[in-house]
């Protein structure tokens, strides 16, 4: 660890974070603070001089045992603390998150959208897209997918709904594949990555329902829907 990463590994460690492997110091503006699976924590370069209770508000947001309430609170620290130490960076593209853990049989279902990716940029797009890491998300409440962007608006991965996958099946989990390739086609050609007259007419070319809304199968009164969102959200 370099200096700065060291002084928050130390600090986080004081003020009651345990639970960390090391702390990795980072420029990223699209995800501020960002839990990995081995036990990794990136912090932006900003919070080496945040002052103790910033440091505590990391804790908290990154703790096993916190609460929804809690999290959400310590993000709306996090994130202003950001806004005032570096206001003259793009702060409406700022973000936190926690490691979205992955579960058991992730791993086999990854790799079938990962065929399925690959038979779909063969059928639609010519083998152009590039290939983007896709994950299973259990944060998705009312989403089916989405396309994340870096701050550059490169595409960065695909992100399809755990909840999406198990409530309503390969059939339709295919379909919101397709309407994020969709996008991504957008990203990798310069386009708006967006809902208007040129996604309708590749997802139209694609067969893509030609809408930034498709409704599925409520779950217990909830209706799912695809979107495209730049950042991840704490849901």
């Amino acid at each position: 660890m370099n200096d700065a990463a060291h002084i928050l590994f130390q600090r986080l460690h004081d003020n009651g974070m345990r639970s960390i492997a090391r702390v990795r110091v980072t420029l990223n503006r699209s995800v501020l603070v960002s839990l990995s699976k081995k036990g990794i924590l990136s912090v932006h370069e900003v919070y080496a001089a945040a002052p103790d209770g910033i440091i505590r508000a990391i804790v908290r947001f990154i703790a096993a045992g916190s609460t929804r309430a809690v999290r959400k609170s310590a993000q709306r620290d996090i994130l202003e603390y950001y806004r005032t130490a570096a206001p003259r960076t793009a702060v409406a593209l700022t973000g936190v998150r926690r490691a979205d853990r992955a579960q058991p049989g992730d791993a086999e279902l990854v790799e079938k959208l990962g065929l399925l990716f690959d038979e779909y940029n063969q059928r639609h797009f010519r083998a152009a897209l590039p290939t983007v890491p896709i994950r299973l998300s259990g944060r998705m409440r009312t989403r089916l997918g989405h396309l994340t962007l870096t701050p550059r608006g490169e595409p960065a991965e695909i992100t399809i709904s755990r909840r999406h996958l198990h409530a309503h099946g390969w059939n339709e989990v295919a379909h919101t594949l397709l309407h994020e390739m969709v996008h991504l086609w957008q990203a990798a050609n310069g386009h708006a990555v967006d809902h208007g007259p040129g996604f309708r007419a590749k997802a139209r070319e694609t067969g893509v329902t030609a809408s930034a809304r498709r409704w599925v199968r409520p779950e217990r009164g909830r209706r799912f829907a695809d979107s495209v969102d730049e950042f991840n959200d704490l849901n």
